[in-house]
């Protein structure tokens, strides 16, 4: 006959049973995250997606919880968060929904499903938030004939000291890689002169430019854009005047 300290023993076993399998399986983990715009609606599909499940659990990281669901429970209970209005869950395909992404949504989410056998299935879902990138700005920093060729430093400036890449190109295409940075340091000859330099910023989800012109190697192009818009106004309001006077 069993004694009742071994009765006891069996006893807890029996009951410490269904946590013995709850095993974390790792099921996704992308090197490469999902990118966004902010402000945008994001779709993030969960693959291999478990339709016979205990529960599940969003996270925002490894300690912020945004949502639980349980497997009998119409709705999830949403934690008090920023994602309480923005986040759905596709419980039928696994399927996560977030509204008017903002920049401090980037992150890993981490989502925990108990199944029905007690073991643990996790997803880490990786998202990166961008700000759209500013328009950037021009500025001639430095220019100088010297020996018949023109020495010219170019620099691109944005406002905000954000994360960018910078790409820079010419009337005959882009410079080479080695010439890509915010600034572009160039000799270039009188007969090999471009007609204009352009200076693009990008990052994963937007890109914007601004363009330079030139006349010669060594003279920058005027305004010409602006000084002809100035000029035709000048033109039609002295016309129309001129229509009402007579």
């Amino acid at each position: 006959m069993c004694s009742k300290g071994l009765k006891l023993c069996l006893a807890l076993e029996l009951l410490l049973l269904p946590l013995c399998f709850l095993e974390t399986n790792i099921q996704g983990y992308s090197e490469h995250p999902e990118s966004a715009v902010s402000g945008s609606n994001v779709t993030l599909p969960i693959p291999d997606w478990p339709h016979n499940h205990q529960s599940l659990t969003l996270f925002y990281n490894s300690n912020k919880k945004i949502l639980e669901w349980e497997f009998d429970k119409p709705n999830p209970h949403f934690f008090k968060t920023t994602f309480k209005d923005r986040v759905t869950l596709d419980r039928e395909n696994g399927t996560l929904y977030i509204c008017k992404v903002q920049k401090n949504d980037t992150s890993t989410y981490i989502l925990k499903v108990v199944m029905e056998n007690w073991t643990e299935k996790e997803w880490k879902i990786p998202l990166e938030v961008f700000d759209p990138v500013p328009k950037p700005v021009i500025k001639i920093e430095k220019i100088q004939e010297v020996n018949n060729s023109c020495f010219l430093i170019l620099s691109c400036v944005i406002p905000d000291n954000i994360s960018v890449q910078y790409f820079w190109f010419r009337d005959s295409g882009p410079f080479p890689k080695e010439l890509q940075s915010d600034v572009l340091n160039i000799s270039i000859k009188p007969q090999d002169y471009s007609k204009f330099y352009t200076c693009q910023v990008s990052n994963s989800v937007s890109s914007n430019n601004d363009t330079i012109n030139f006349t010669s190697a060594c003279t920058p192009a005027r305004s010409s854009g602006v000084a002809w818009i100035s000029a035709w106004l000048v033109v039609m309001i002295c016309t129309v005047l001129g229509l009402l006077l007579t």
